[in-house]
């Protein structure tokens, strides 16, 4: 099985959301289908805002990796669960084959910058989660980077560091980062855990930019701020919708390119369920034709 640290050149990944009726799985699984064909390198299940999809994420988590067998990295977030179903919900990973899990916090309900309230019985921090996995063994652990700040720091980026550091010594190896704009940013990340004497692979987040409306929500949410060039660029483009999907997949193209000759040890693509965007990035950058 691959996993994301023991692949000795850079990973492909893709991220999808579990949707939210019949319809959007059928779609979910056409575009599971075009892009199964770039032989990534393992595919991430999420779950939706406040761990309201945490039962859909289960199962087509299971379901991905029987259907396709490819790798899957589910998402656990301590947002709805008590430390016992956290327990049993890796229990039925670890018996669907699912071997590498994201730990993560989770959202609040209210979004990502609201007050966080615990579940009773439950977990209050990522970290807790990588301790959990661990202690019940048998997971390659991964955790969320945030190269732009995590929006509960308020900008404290050595905090951000610290918190990383930890999760590395209770045994997380990856991390995935929140998608990011700037390499320079991403740069800046690694090097500090570096200086620091860590070995966490970072793998760089993307998003193909398709959408103004649906990427300004998301920056909003993960506290991602938008470079003054790019916001300059989709004035400029206005309500040209064609305009606006091809500057983004340029756009993220580059990024690319760039994190690649950097060295970089993994892109992970969020989808947002759609394969075409990251088809076409896929084969600019030579993803899909890797040996």
């Amino acid at each position: 099985m691959v996993t994301p640290h023991e692949n000795p050149r850079a990973t492909f990944s893709i991220e999808l959301f579990p949707p939210k009726d019949l319809e959007g799985e059928s779609k979910l699984w056409q575009a599971v289908d075009l892009l199964k064909e770039l032989n990534p390198d393992f595919v991430s299940v999420t779950y939706g805002a406040g761990g309201s999809t945490r039962d859909r994420t289960i199962r087509i988590a299971e379901e991905f990796t029987t259907r396709t067998g490819i790798s899957t990295v589910a998402h656990l977030t301590c947002v709805g669960s008590t430390q016992s179903e956290l327990v049993e919900i890796l229990s039925h990973y670890k018996n669907a084959g699912i071997r590498s899990i994201l730990a993560l916090r989770g959202d609040p309900v209210g979004g990502p910058r609201a007050d966080w309230s615990r579940t009773p019985g439950g977990l209050d921090h990522a970290e807790d989660l990588v301790e959990l996995a661990m202690k019940i063994g048998g997971f390659t652990v991964g955790v969320a980077a945030f190269p732009d700040g995590h929006p509960a720091s308020d900008g404290n980026f050595d905090q951000d560091i610290d918190t990383l550091l930890r999760k590395e010594e209770l045994g997380a190896t990856f991390a995935t980062t929140q998608f990011f704009f700037e390499i320079a940013a991403y740069e800046r990340l690694v090097n500090a855990l570096r200086n620091r004497g860590s070995s966490l692979q970072i793998i760089a987040g993307i998003l193909p930019i398709t959408n103004v409306k649906q990427l300004v929500r998301m920056a909003e949410l993960s506290g991602t701020p938008i470079p003054d060039r790019i916001h300059a660029n989709f004035v400029a483009l206005g309500e040209d919708a064609d305009a606006i999907r091809r500057f983004g997949i340029d756009f993220a193209t580059a990024l690319c390119q760039g994190l690649l000759a950097l060295g970089v040890p993994g892109l992970h693509f969020y989808t947002m369920n759609s394969a075409a965007a990251t088809i076409e990035i896929a084969h600019n950058v030579g993803l899909d034709n890797r040996g």
